[in-house]
């Protein structure tokens, strides 16, 4: 994976909030992602933001690209973030060799779901390869979070934004693997709203 998909998808963001005049801050925090390590980015909009860092509970959307490194970042959710969350795992080398178990993803999503109760899941490998490109899931999880309520960008600037940053040949792909995302998302929400809560 490499990191490449959510460095794209924060750049996306962040000239989508500039597009829309809002003001943004962005930091990116490589962990050796070609040697399995995790990549992570932040995106901050909104009026007087002077800092790219996201205080304890601070956040109001977390998008996870993968279950388990998505775990890492619950300290910065709380019970009003908006989760996204990618379930299709990817296993780290050190798994792969015997020498760590991966946890299951159901007790992931648990952890989140104990946290807050906007957890959105959402298969994002499966959605790409409907869209025609197992490599188009980060387009599959922009399209994803623009569904969600809390999300503070149009739509149309993100996709606008994310056409103009991928190669010329795969647009259509792209373009469909973002409105595949979004539809996913748009019909949890509508699920939830038929079938509320009967704690």
């Amino acid at each position: 994976m490499g990191g490449q998909g959510v460095l794209l998808a924060s750049a996306v963001l962040g000239s989508a909030a500039l597009e829309e005049g809002k003001e943004v801050v962005m930091s990116e925090l490589h962990g050796m992602a070609q040697r399995g390590g995790s990549v992570v980015a932040t995106v901050r909009i909104g009026e007087g933001v002077l800092s790219p860092l996201i205080p304890s509970g601070g956040a109001n959307l977390l998008l996870g690209f993968e279950p388990a490194e998505s775990l890492r970042a619950i300290q910065c959710a709380s019970k009003s973030t908006s989760i996204v969350v990618n379930v299709h795992p990817i296993v780290p080398i050190q798994v792969s060799l015997g020498l760590e178990a991966y946890p299951p993803v159901e007790r992931i999503l648990e952890e989140f779901a104990r946290l807050s109760d906007l957890l959105y899941p959402i298969d994002a490998l499966s959605v790409a390869r409907e869209s025609g490109s197992e490599m188009a899931v980060n387009s599959v999880l922009l399209g994803a979070v623009c569904a969600v309520k809390a999300f503070p960008l149009s739509k149309d600037t993100v996709q606008e934004e994310l056409i103009r940053r991928v190669p010329r040949q795969s647009r259509n792909i792209n373009e469909t693997a973002f409105s595949l995302g979004h539809e996913k998302i748009r019909s949890l929400l509508s699920e939830q709203v038929q079938s509320p809560s009967t704690d």
